[in-house]
């Protein structure tokens, strides 16, 4: 009775009761082209492959492809993925809501196209991945204690885990992986550029 109620409430709250005909119709346009710009943008950002542990998701991001190729081509290509080292791991809650909280920074940097020539670490995504150095690493760090607050970073001195390339204009190209298809095929024979320029 009470969920019937509150049903009903529901539906005629979505008539938009008091307002003219003409408003009506436009709000109930309004919504549905945002609605639909949701889905566009849902499908061009390949939004749901976020959701997976895949490390081609990464280079949904063209400015990725660089870090992608070095831990593609490093000794944490052949037993990680890029989540297990750049997500937490206590609990599957935080692990999505810091995917959510980071993937809406990088997408509003990369969006108002102000990504830095040389990528560093956001001041939340330190202590994530020192944390899953030492979870990984255990073994090597028995004499470092988690709480003490004054230890070095892991890349302090292990700096090429991602390559020597520290500028995303210094990069070269043959390292490049090719980028993953997101979105609409604009180019359905599947030509590269350099094709097309032939």
């Amino acid at each position: 009775m009470l969920i019937r109620k509150g049903w009903n409430l529901i539906c005629h709250l979505l008539t938009l009761p008091g307002l003219p005909r003409f408003w009506q119709v436009s709000i109930y346009c309004l919504v549905g082209a945002a609605a639909g710009m949701a889905v566009v943008l849902i499908r061009i950002s390949n939004a749901t492959s976020y959701l997976s542990d895949s490390a081609e998701t990464c280079m949904n991001c063209h400015v990725m492809t660089d870090a992608y190729a070095s831990w593609q081509r490093g000794s944490h290509g052949r037993v990680t993925t890029c989540n297990d080292c750049h997500v937490p791991h206590d609990s599957a809650l935080s692990k999505y809501a810091f995917k959510a909280m980071d993937g809406t920074r990088h997408s509003a940097i990369f969006t108002l196209r102000k990504e830095p020539q040389v990528l560093t670490l956001s001041h939340g995504a330190k202590p994530v991945i020192q944390q899953n150095c030492l979870r990984c690493h255990q073994g090597q760090f028995e004499m470092i204690r988690l709480s003490d607050s004054t230890q070095q970073k892991c890349w302090s001195c292990h700096t090429n885990i991602h390559g020597s390339v520290q500028s995303l204009s210094a990069s070269p190209a043959v390292l490049r992986p090719e980028l993953p298809k997101a979105g609409l095929e604009f180019n359905p024979k599947g030509d590269t550029d350099h094709e097309r320029d032939k």
